[in-house]
């Protein structure tokens, strides 16, 4: 395929963005495990997020889908067992479904098999396997790697768990492994990662804490499902924002995108240089608060980024980067070493 690309005097208009990736996992995963009938509304249709549809269609939920949303009844805390004794399910490029799918079946009396593709396979996963053992899951892996084979154990022991890394994948594995847990499971992490397993647990009735750094979260005997409706994803809004940042006369609005404390570092910085970025009509959907975020053209000046601020805005780094290009001065990003272990190596 051929894409040409013409030069534009100026960026402007009303848009919208794909909804959040995250999120979407997050709503079928907490749907499929829900009693009753969820919808989710504006979901992702990408191929990540069909690894996830698909394990769970396999495990007895049953997923509908029209006119852009998901309609789910839940098969229950307790998955459907395998009619030939194990599940082999392929996570394709997902790390978001085997690490959070990891913690689910953990809690499982049943056999399980991740694969994924040959980017996935050489991901680490030892960094969900280590907190799950722990908990009493009996999980064999290729050195750290995929495939993962996962017998689950009911119940699982509750851990106070303490990250080296902040990671809403592990942590969220972790917190849903405490679902099935026989007492409150703690954990703990350098920095506060994306809370979207958080907010959603706790729509779909889950006694969850959180205290700084640290979550608990209380075993559950059932899930209530939820209506569901998933706002635009901010890492797709971050390519608009930097189109309108550097060409000039440009104004561009963004309508319904996440903005989450724990996901809003873009924003942070770029006021930080100098930009003109002005989030309109706050609201709260779903548990996530949403806005219109309107950004003008702007001349930027450098900033300093440290690792306290990375885990807010991960995966924003790399089209940042070129923002920073357009800036004045020197512009330094330290602790974002984990870009190198994604689906490719971001730096």
């Amino acid at each position: 395929m051929e894409i040409k690309l013409k030069k534009t005097n100026y960026v402007s208009g009303v848009i919208e963005v794909p909804a959040d990736k995250s999120v979407t996992h997050r709503a079928v995963m907490l749907s499929s495990l829900a009693e009753g009938n969820s919808t989710v509304r504006n979901y992702l249709p990408s191929d990540d997020c069909s690894r996830t549809i698909e394990a769970f269609r396999q495990m007895g939920a049953e997923i509908k889908i029209d006119n852009g949303s998901l309609y789910i009844k839940g098969a229950g805390l307790k998955l459907a067992k395998p009619q030939n004794g194990k599940y082999n399910i392929y996570a394709g490029n997902s790390g978001t479904t085997t690490r959070l799918l990891s913690g689910i079946l953990a809690g499982q009396d049943f056999e399980t098999v991740i694969k994924g593709d040959d980017s996935l396979s050489k991901r680490p996963m030892q960094r969900v396997i280590l907190p799950l053992l722990q908990m009493g899951a009996d999980i064999k892996s290729n050195d750290g790697l995929l495939p993962l084979i996962i017998k689950g154990k009911t119940p699982l022991k509750a851990i106070n768990y303490e990250s080296d890394k902040s990671t809403a994948q592990v942590k969220s594995a972790v917190l849903f492994a405490g679902l099935y847990a026989d007492d409150a499971t703690t954990y703990k992490e350098p920095v506060k990662s994306r809370d979207h397993s958080e907010r959603m647990l706790k729509a779909f009735g889950v006694d969850v804490r959180v205290s700084d750094n640290f979550v608990t979260v209380y075993p559950a005997e059932r899930l209530t499902a939820q209506d569901i409706t998933v706002p635009g994803d901010i890492s797709s809004a971050a390519f608009f924002i930097a189109a309108a940042l550097i060409v000039p006369d440009s104004n561009l609005t963004i309508r319904n995108v996440g903005v989450n404390p724990t996901r809003d570092g873009l924003i942070e910085v770029l006021k930080q240089m100098g930009a003109n970025i002005t989030l309109t009509n706050m609201r709260e959907i779903s548990q996530e608060p949403v806005c219109d975020i309107v950004i003008k053209y702007s001349k930027l000046k450098a900033a300093d980024i440290d690792a306290s601020l990375v885990p807010r805005m991960v995966d924003e780094i790399p089209v940042f980067v070129l923002i920073a290009t357009q800036a004045n001065g020197i512009t330094r990003i330290s602790g974002a070493k984990e870009l190198r272990v994604k689906e490719s190596d971001r730096i």
